[in-house]
């Protein structure tokens, strides 16, 4: 069972880190939105670092569970709804706030051994399921046998998380990048004569 007070907080640093960015945030602010003192969250986390690391590993567990949510009758249709879950937002949506505050925490990884490790650890889950499902396509004859799964999966991964960056930076529109990746996978991944669909 989650110990419910630390699993609040941890709810609150979302809230914050959405208001304030990861630069501003203080243990003060997830106090105030925790409704808690800041004794309160020293008594689970000795400070915000040991606090960041456990919320990575948080919104680790969730994305995992996204990710395995990501079903279909087919490799393809798995595909697309691993595409679904990573540009599940507009840039407008409750989303953005949060991926602005990531680009700051990304920005800190170079400088910080537990941040990189788990950003990491998020992008690698990522590579495995896209390669895995591509691995399956091929299995099946839905995707070209010439595909190399690792090298595609690499490349997905990549274009999805600078896609997350250029929105966020530049203001550039992640669903077009959708519809590029649904035509690369029609162009470049379907086995000749195969729609890819589950019959």
């Amino acid at each position: 069972m989650e110990d419910e007070p630390a699993t609040e907080i941890l709810h609150a640093t979302y809230r914050a880190l959405c208001e304030y960015g990861y630069a501003n945030l203080t243990v003060q602010d997830i106090a105030a939105e925790a409704d808690r003192s800041t004794a309160s969250i020293h008594y689970h986390y000795d400070d915000k670092d040991q606090l960041f690391v456990a919320f990575l590993d948080y919104l680790y567990d969730r994305y995992t569970e996204r990710l395995a949510e990501a079903s279909g009758d087919s490799p393809r249709d798995r595909l697309d709804a691993l595409f679904d879950v990573s540009f599940d937002d507009g840039p407008d949506g409750p989303q953005q706030a949060f991926r602005t505050a990531m680009l700051e925490v990304t920005a800190q990884a170079p400088y910080d051994d537990a941040i990189r490790d788990r950003l990491a650890e998020f992008d690698e889950l990522l590579f495995e399921q896209l390669r895995e499902t591509i691995a399956d396509g091929i299995e099946t004859g839905a995707f070209d046998d010439r595909v190399d799964p690792a090298v595609t999966a690499e490349f997905l991964t990549a274009t999805i998380t600078g896609a997350h960056t250029r929105e966020v930076a530049a203001g550039a529109p992640s669903d077009r990048l959708y519809a590029t990746l649904t035509e690369y996978t029609e162009r470049h991944l379907l086995a000749a004569g195969s729609t890819g669909v589950a019959d």
